[in-house]
């Protein structure tokens, strides 16, 4: 679906993942991609790119997977846009937003009842204008029934991959993924921001100093105690600076830096479980099991074998037709 202040990435980005997983080895079928605005004429993106679409909303039967892009375009969205939705879009097999989309979708009341995500900067405009959509603000995309939603733009691209591995196996999705030079791993309730990112930085060097410590030495004692020696200020003193400056406490960020490192080698290396529980401070694999399933729902083991990249002896694995 094209309209005027679409963003492009958000359109191309989900284009260029169908339109690859056709042309991949093993592929069982091939996407018939048609992109539509509402009267079939040419939109002009946010950035000032103009994109001629292949035909009329409506033009056809229902889609088997119809996106809803995101940008400028959803501040002051087109009354006519949002009928057409609220009359065609729920005959669509499946229903896709990609950043601000998610908030075409709720105008026309098709994410009532139901669990959503859409780009951090709008997730409050979203809950407080729909309270009947159950916002989450941190996964990258969220997937409900039919529809799905996801964050900013390359939160599109992990959300069509994750279409594509559905319809087409794994193998073609990750063959998609090589070519585009992105990685088929992130599961949708990773989070939209690290935890470096997620939490403000601190205003005072001695407590900026003890967050860099802590993403530096995931396997050290993080203690408050041992953290507050470090910054020089008493535990409680400490630990109500910490959360007033970074929005979160010491030990949930100990534990969000502890959970990514330990993501990023299940995900990037051969190491085994104890010894990735020992680097990231878990101490043993059961304390680390019990991490990943309070925080993403699995265990280390059946992590890795869903979202580690293939090591090959050539390296990048390019994609050849």
């Amino acid at each position: 679906m094209l309209f005027d202040g679409v963003q492009s990435l958000d359109v191309t980005g989900p284009l260029e993942v169908f339109a690859g997983a056709g042309k991949a080895p093993g592929a069982a079928f091939a996407y018939r991609i048609r992109t539509a605005s509402l009267d079939g004429a040419p939109v002009r993106t946010s950035s000032g790119l103009t994109l001629v679409p292949d035909c009329a909303l409506g033009d056809g039967g229902p889609p088997g997977t119809l996106i809803v892009p995101g940008g400028e375009g959803t501040r002051h969205s087109d009354a006519r846009l949002i009928e057409w939705l609220r009359v065609h879009a729920p005959a669509a097999g499946r229903l896709v937003s990609v950043c601000s989309g998610a908030l075409l979708l709720a105008e026309a009341g098709l994410l009532d009842g139901h669990r959503a995500t859409t780009h951090w900067s709008v997730c409050d405009h979203l809950a407080r204008g729909h309270p009947q959509v159950a916002v989450d603000p941190d996964p990258i995309f969220v997937r409900d029934g039919r529809i799905s939603t996801s964050a900013g733009v390359t939160a599109g691209i992990d959300l069509a991959l994750a279409l594509v591995e559905e319809d087409l196996g794994r193998d073609v999705a990750l063959t998609v993924a090589r070519h585009l030079v992105v990685f088929l791993r992130r599961p949708g309730n990773q989070a939209q921001f690290s935890a470096q990112l997620a939490a403000q930085t601190a205003r005072r060097e001695p407590l900026r100093d003890v967050q860099q410590w802590i993403t530096e030495h995931p396997d050290d004692d993080l203690s408050v105690e041992a953290l507050a020696a470090r910054a020089r200020l008493s535990p409680r003193q400490f630990a109500r600076a910490f959360r007033a400056e970074t929005g979160t406490t010491p030990g949930h960020y100990v534990d969000r830096v502890r959970l990514e490192h330990a993501r990023r080698l299940l995900e990037d290396t051969d190491d085994g479980i104890e010894q990735i529980s020992r680097a990231c401070g878990y101490g043993t694999p059961e304390a680390m099991r019990r991490a990943f399933v309070k925080a993403i729902g699995t265990a280390p083991a059946e992590y890795r074998r869903r979202f580690s990249t293939p090591r090959t002896a050539h390296g990048s694995g390019a994609f050849h037709r």
